[in-house]
């Protein structure tokens, strides 16, 4: 299955191995590791912690999309949460002062356009090696959290894409929703994930990262402990053959703005309503179960892309790395 074998998939393997190497118990750390943002108690509220980077094929491809996305990835996890992104700092490693400048220029642009501030971060300015990671601090009520791993039995699977974009020049597998949208337009759309926390309209979420669509589910229903089947012909997707891709290529992209949720059927409308008013398209792919293992179905057949029970995408299913509190 192309999806199973997908590098953005496979890259998630080794993350179960450092959550055991790293984890230790901390009193007011509600969430941590297989959500979106770490979840930390503070006061009547909670703060949201990430952290992302970007790959090194991106920034030698187009150093100033790769500055962009660093903020923009940045933004989505906490945005997944439900949460107001409120700063950001950097650490940047650099060899080539024309690299710099690029990078720097996507990442004011991003930072500008979404109206998130890069405030501190630390710079190696003489590495053989061009790397840019960035972490977000951001804020949510704390019951108005969406995390990962509360997925229901029973719940309705949801994707929700900016479909109004293009397969960006430098990347076949990034769709490009974002650049030519307004600050006010990319604003209104993350904080639609905001309302859907704030009002309990989703049970989870996940933004939409590497492992695209399907591999985007595959660790929400890791970490659910549940499973799922979706239908591929349900999936959103732009025309297809207008931007030159195939179905194959788009479930793998890593959209400008995409999430993946889940929610009691009867809430379904008003979450497709939001996402429409704000220009996303919202469309229900499939239903959660208690199999533990995600199958998809096309035209009358199935088959099956992840069992949990025997392994996982990121491995964090053992008794002694909970992903969060009790």
């Amino acid at each position: 299955m192309v999806v199973r074998e997908y590098e953005g998939v496979r890259r998630k393997q080794a993350i179960g191995e450092m959550v055991k190497a790293i984890r230790i118990d901390s009193p007011g750390i509600i969430a941590s590791f297989g959500e979106d943002a770490a979840v930390i108690e503070h006061g009547s509220e909670a703060l949201l912690l990430a952290a992302d980077g970007i790959w090194s094929r991106l920034m030698e491809a187009d150093p100033y999309w790769a500055g962009y996305c660093s903020v923009l990835v940045n933004i989505h996890d906490i945005a997944a949460m439900g949460g107001k992104p409120l700063a950001m700092v950097d650490v940047f490693s650099i060899s080539d002062t024309g690299i710099q400048k690029q990078v720097i220029a996507g990442m004011h642009d991003a930072s500008l356009q979404f109206g998130v501030p890069i405030v501190g971060g630390h710079l190696h300015p003489d590495t053989p090696y061009s790397v840019i990671d960035v972490a977000i601090l951001g804020v949510a009520p704390k019951d108005g959290i969406i995390y990962s791993h509360t997925a229901g039995l029973g719940d309705v699977i949801i994707a929700a894409v900016d479909l109004t974009g293009r397969v960006h020049p430098s990347c076949i597998l990034n769709w490009d929703s974002v650049t030519m949208k307004s600050a006010a337009e990319v604003r209104a759309q993350i904080s639609v994930l905001e309302s859907l926390g704030r009002d309990h309209l989703v049970t989870a979420g996940k933004d939409i990262s590497n492992p695209g669509i399907i591999g985007t589910l595959g660790m929400l229903l890791e970490v659910s402990g549940k499973g799922a089947t979706i239908d591929l012909d349900a999936i959103p997707r732009p025309d297809l053959k207008e931007n030159g891709m195939t179905f194959e290529q788009w479930v793998r992209i890593y959209p400008g703005m995409g999430f993946v949720l889940t929610a009691r059927e009867s809430c379904v409308e008003e979450v497709q309503r939001r996402f429409a008013a704000a220009g996303m398209t919202a469309a229900v792919i499939g239903t959660i179960d208690a199999s533990r293992e995600l199958r998809i179905t096309y035209k009358g057949e199935d088959s099956s892309v992840f069992d949990f029970a025997q392994n996982g995408i990121m491995r964090l299913f053992s008794d002694d790395v909970p992903c969060h509190t009790p």
